[in-house]
């Protein structure tokens, strides 16, 4: 079955089985593999990616799902927010084994979007399931907070 949608700003069309999950279609067919695989049940958020926005797990999000929409990957990401994150992810040495990173940035520009001043239980709220083995949990907050300065300046 086809499934059209607009990836990182470019049409494109698959021929995949409509139950693949986005992540799949992604990094298989499409070849892009920053966004990861980590649970296979949207509990960590390593495959996070915005669909029309909003961050999804694309691990659990059927391809069909997206028929239409606008999916932006880690690669696509780009902005005077996403910058920001990306520089105070730098600043504050979030990253240890990098892993969860794609996932966790995705999720802080979401945040950011929406909300360019966030407490600490917003962070909190937005950033839950984002699962960091390495347990940089304090230097993401801290990114953030970082990040949204930044953003408001």
């Amino acid at each position: 079955m086809a499934i059209s949608f607009t990836l990182n700003g470019r049409p494109v069309t698959l021929d995949v089985d409509p139950d693949m999950p986005l992540l799949w279609a992604v990094r298989d067919e499409i070849g892009l593999t920053g966004s990861k695989f980590g649970c296979g049940m949207a509990q960590c958020g390593a495959c996070t990616m915005h669909v029309e926005g909003q961050p999804v797990r694309a691990c659990s999000t059927p391809v069909s799902a997206i028929e239409g929409q606008k999916v932006i990957t880690i690669e696509g990401l780009a902005g005077k927010i996403a910058k920001a994150v990306q520089d105070a992810w730098v600043k504050h040495e979030v990253a240890q084994c990098g892993y969860c990173q794609s996932g966790q940035v995705m999720s802080a520009v979401a945040l950011l979007s929406e909300n360019q001043k966030p407490s600490d239980a917003d962070i909190d709220a937005a950033m839950q399931g984002n699962i960091c083995r390495c347990a940089t949990y304090v230097r993401i907050r801290a990114a953030i907070h970082d990040a949204a300065k930044t953003v408001r300046a």
